[in-house]
């Protein structure tokens, strides 16, 4: 669960994050204290603080897999809200950030503020981008394309993320 400090043009302020809403910390804490302190009362064991995935959102998200171009909830999907990590429920990026990148995935051309981390891919020739809460792959990161101002795609798994309407 998640905290979000909005001002009057719903830019990001401060993001918390805790379990219950009593305890928050900086989201770059959280790795390092949220999710080495959940716990059950009964028996002592670790929870999950994740959501449950089915096979092929765990093989994108925990597997560093790639759903189809074109297959995907939210490649072409057009509203006012933000986009969240499926495993973890951490806010990624801003609806005003998504744009039609031909590629048939998601693209947006900025992430919320230190809520997505990049890092060398696998191969060695891409950016891959993860969630920085819980390290769930979100897709790769491309810069120099010339498709926005901003000169930035990251080009996401729709299946790596959720999608929460601002609209009441």
């Amino acid at each position: 669960q998640y905290a979000l400090l909005l001002d009057q043009n719903q830019q990001v302020i401060k993001v918390w994050s805790s379990q219950d809403f009593s305890n928050f910390v900086e989201p770059v804490v959280v790795k390092s204290t949220f999710l080495a302190s959940v716990f059950d009362i009964k028996d002592g064991s670790a929870l999950s603080p994740y959501n449950d995935l089915n096979d092929f959102e765990n093989y994108v998200i925990a597997q560093k897999g790639t759903e189809r171009a074109f297959s995907g909830e939210f490649f072409d999907h057009k509203a006012d809200g933000i986009y969240t990590c499926r495993r973890c429920n951490a806010p990624l990026y801003w609806s005003e950030d998504k744009f039609d990148g031909h590629c048939g995935w998601p693209s947006f051309d900025a992430e919320i503020a230190g809520m997505v981390t990049r890092k060398l891919d696998a191969d060695g020739r891409r950016t891959e981008i993860i969630c920085t809460t819980c390290d769930g792959h979100l897709g790769h990161v491309f810069e120099g394309e010339q498709l926005t101002d901003k000169n930035t795609r990251h080009c996401v798994n729709s299946v790596s993320i959720k999608f929460k309407s601002l609209k009441k």
